[in-house]
């Protein structure tokens, strides 16, 4: 399966250990502040109708959606600061698509689907998350010790109205690694580009000799 991890240089996706235990059908995004603040007031202040083309509200910490009113200097303060976050409604605008697979983690990334189908044709794009290619795909896999959830109930689910948050009976074991370098079980390997650039820092580590750092 095809995915898109964070963007080389700028978002780089993080190699972690964590345990899959959530997964959430139809899901919100809410959206980092670290993009509200520097992707998403800018926009809002050069369109207001951004927020409504988009299926995004403004919402206070308790997750209460608000009135943005005329997005005033004081609400676009107030998202700057945290105050106030922006959020997207689930649906097939949502930048996180209709699935959502959760671990916790200290980076706050997850897998979750996405809309813009096109960019799997790249590697790298997000902003650290991972992009899966075939997220139902995922869901059965992943919910494959509960028989009650078929494809059939997941695709009513998905294009249903509301969010469905489902726990996993056993949690599942999450390793995101990196390698430019696989070996197939039949001895096949494969080469990757060194997209982060990790190859090229080992190189300059390893060429200092021993000792090497801890």
């Amino acid at each position: 399966m095809k995915v898109v991890v964070g963007r080389a240089y700028r978002h780089k996706t993080p190699v972690l250990s964590s345990q899959l235990r959530y997964v959430v059908f139809r899901p919100y995004w809410t959206v980092p502040l670290s993009i509200q603040r520097s992707e998403m007031v800018p926009k809002i202040q050069k369109d207001p109708a951004y927020l409504a083309e988009n299926d995004l509200e403004v919402v206070n910490r308790n997750g209460q959606a608000v009135d943005a009113g005329t997005l005033s200097a004081h609400t676009l303060e107030q998202l700057r600061s945290g105050q106030l976050s922006i959020r997207q409604k689930p649906g097939p605008k949502n930048s996180v698509g209709l699935i959502k697979f959760l671990f916790p983690n200290e980076y706050k990334v997850y897998l979750h689907g996405t809309p813009a189908t096109d960019l799997f044709a790249k590697c790298d794009f997000s902003h650290g998350c991972i992009r899966v290619e075939d997220p139902v795909a995922l869901a059965l896999w992943v919910l494959r010790d509960k028989p009650e959830w078929s494809r059939d109930r997941i695709l009513a689910l998905i294009n249903g109205t509301s969010p469905v948050g489902v726990n996993l009976n056993k949690p599942i074991p999450v390793l995101i690694v990196y390698g430019t370098a696989v070996v197939e079980e039949n001895g096949e390997v494969h080469f990757f580009e060194d997209i982060y650039g990790y190859d090229a820092e080992l190189k300059q580590v390893l060429a200092k000799g021993y000792p090497y750092p801890g």
